[in-house]
């Protein structure tokens, strides 16, 4: 499951940063046949790879992997079977641009949720 939603990640970052394919091999150090493959779901990339093209891209790694615009239903297909959520029933994990003084909002509410579903 991680790798889908890591190779779409990616593919959102190439896709907001203007950057092609072979930029990335380039920034990186990792193939661009690769990459190809990768970002169409054929790679399984190890962690010394993901990091690579995570520092090429310039985003930290654990936001390549934990985050996804996917829906759940999308992301079972891809991966072929149902997808266990970490998250507590009723919670949903979202990814957003947003100015400063809202992702400072949001935080807050994130603070909120956590400290409402500890109890």
């Amino acid at each position: 499951m991680y790798k889908y939603i890591f190779f779409t990640n990616v593919l959102k970052c190439l896709e907001e940063r203007d950057m092609t394919k072979q930029e990335l091999s380039d920034r990186s150090g990792v193939s661009i046949s690769f990459l190809s493959d990768l970002t169409t779901g054929k790679g399984n990339p190890s962690l010394e790879k993901m990091a690579a093209i995570a520092n090429a891209l310039e985003v930290p790694l654990p936001l390549l992997l934990e985050s996804t615009d996917m829906d759940t239903k999308t992301l079972e297909e891809l991966a072929g079977k149902k997808v266990k959520s970490s998250l507590p029933h009723g919670f949903v994990r979202v990814c957003a641009v947003l100015p400063e003084h809202q992702a400072f909002i949001v935080r807050r509410w994130e603070q909120h949720a956590r400290k409402k579903d500890k109890g």
